[in-house]
């Protein structure tokens, strides 16, 4: 590989960065080589323990590298699809508030919040790249892109396949000491790839939590005074909260968290065109159970939704209620109740309820058929968490019904229980949930090394989608 290729730019990017006027100014992008090269001299987050490493080992010196990223993100997006008013199904933001990155919902002078939903549809075929949890591990990312490399998927930061997109599922940072160098990774992505790289927005996309969960913290560490906390917010503001994901008329939900029963998503899913977008607006949560008396067949069930559910315009990620796609989880086993709510995160639903939801949401041609999501970790292991290890990071729900031997299994006395195949075909209704990466407190705490990205393979008929689930093993690099 010729180091010239490492430094290739996509031309829409260059002539941003041209029309900006500030190409002059930037320091040359490091390759990938070299960008993985100095990131492997750091410290790996389960030796630092939340610590920041020793400045003198920082790949990023200043935080000019990441200004210049998001710039380049800043002016592909305000000037790209999303600022297309026809793209938009209903009402589209306004350029003032929502494309104006100057301003921000969290800062006076405040503007709305617009969350919103997309839908990409590809050709049969096409195959899509998918990432779970990233938490601050650039160990567990660049490992996963070494091995995209050798697989001569990716040549450099640059995708080789012309049908392969990439998808990541959220949370990004907080809990691992290199967000900065983890959102900086996935910018020059972004760079390199405008049309076929995709970012989801996650739960830890948020200003309240990246405050409490220490990303604020490293920045500032870091960079001190440079570092410019409110641009890297403003980022999050563009990333979908839910991406269907279609071929012809069959649709999967690639979201961080789980369902939104106050999102109707039929209109958008059988609008024209392979890349739409959608406002969330109001969340119509209490109307949906209005609307559907019997979607939940368990008195008690029925009476904790009518009373918590509520009709509502999302002021900020959490309020004043938590939006489903970032926060929500599922039941593991067959049998668990359809709907209940885990007061430390949001609602967690069953298989019969996401079964209703989906076929609810298939209306005109188009079919939703399944959810491919992330989120549900624990730094602690349970049963999803011993599942996640036993299927090679990756797991579909409902594959058995709880009793005390399921729910106190091993991941090793799983093996013969659930899906471990390296190929795996989606089942109508079925939900997966995708491993964290396991230089963190999650895979310090439940015993594992190795990092999962999964290739989605569409066809013209459900029936023939396939995941290809595709686990690396991460040498973590000692003390320094």
């Amino acid at each position: 590989m010729k180091p010239s290729t490492q430094r290739f730019l996509h031309p829409l990017v260059l002539l941003f960065f041209l029309a900006g006027g500030f190409l002059h100014a930037a320091a040359p992008l490091p390759t990938y080589a070299e960008w993985r090269a100095d990131c492997a001299r750091l410290p790996a987050n389960r030796i630092l323990h939340g610590r920041m490493p020793p400045r003198a080992l920082l790949p990023l010196k200043t935080f000019d590298p990441v200004n210049h990223a998001l710039d380049t993100f800043f002016s592909l997006t305000t000037n790209g699809p999303l600022s297309n008013p026809s793209l938009w199904l209903g009402q589209s933001p306004r350029r003032g508030t929502f494309l104006n990155v100057h301003l921000a919902w969290f800062k006076p002078p405040a503007i709305p919040f617009e969350p919103f939903a997309a839908k990409l549809v590809l050709p049969a075929s096409a195959r899509v790249f998918l990432q779970g949890d990233l938490h601050g591990d650039i160990h567990s990312l660049l490992g996963v892109l070494n091995r995209l490399n050798e697989l001569q998927q990716l040549d450099g930061f640059n995708l080789i396949d012309p049908d392969l997109h990439m998808v990541f599922l959220g949370d990004y940072t907080d809990r691992g000491s290199y967000g900065i160098e983890v959102i900086y990774t996935l910018l020059r992505l972004k760079m390199a790839n405008p049309d076929r790289f995709h970012l989801i927005r996650g739960n830890h996309e948020d200003v309240s939590l990246v405050a409490r969960y220490g990303f604020l913290a490293e920045g500032q560490a870091k960079f001190g005074a440079g570092f410019n906390a409110e641009k890297l917010l403003r980022f999050h503001d563009f990333l979908p909260v839910v991406l269907y994901l279609g071929s012809g008329t069959n649709y999967i939900q690639l979201c961080h968290g789980g369902m939104e029963p106050g999102f109707a998503p039929a209109p958008l899913l059988n609008a024209e065109g392979t890349n739409r977008f959608q406002l969330l607006g109001p969340l119509r949560q209490a109307g949906f159970q209005r609307e559907h008396p019997g979607w939940l067949k368990a008195p008690s069930e029925a009476a904790l939704a009518r009373s918590q559910f509520v009709d509502f315009t999302p002021a900020a990620p959490t309020t004043p209620a938590t939006i489903g796609f970032l926060w929500n989880d599922f039941t593991v086993f067959t049998d668990e109740a359809a709907f209940a709510h885990n007061p430390d995160r949001a609602w967690v639903y069953g298989k019969p309820a996401v079964e209703y939801l989906l076929r609810s949401a298939s209306q005109g041609n188009a079919r939703l058929r399944a959810v491919i999501r992330a989120h549900q970790h624990s730094g602690v292991s349970n049963p999803l968490m011993r599942r996640l290890v036993a299927g090679q990071g990756m797991f579909r729900h409902w594959q058995e019904p709880q009793s005390p031997a399921a729910r106190d299994a091993e991941p090793t006395g799983l093996t013969n229980r659930i899906e471990t195949n390296r190929q795996r075909t989606l089942p109508e209704g079925s939900v997966w949930t995708m491993n964290v990466t396991p230089d963190s407190m999650y895979g310090l705490g439940c015993g594992f090394g190795f990092a999962t990205f999964a290739v989605l393979t569409v066809e013209s008929r459900f029936e023939d989608w396939r995941l290809t689930v595709e686990p690396v093993d991460i040498p973590l690099p000692g003390p320094r």
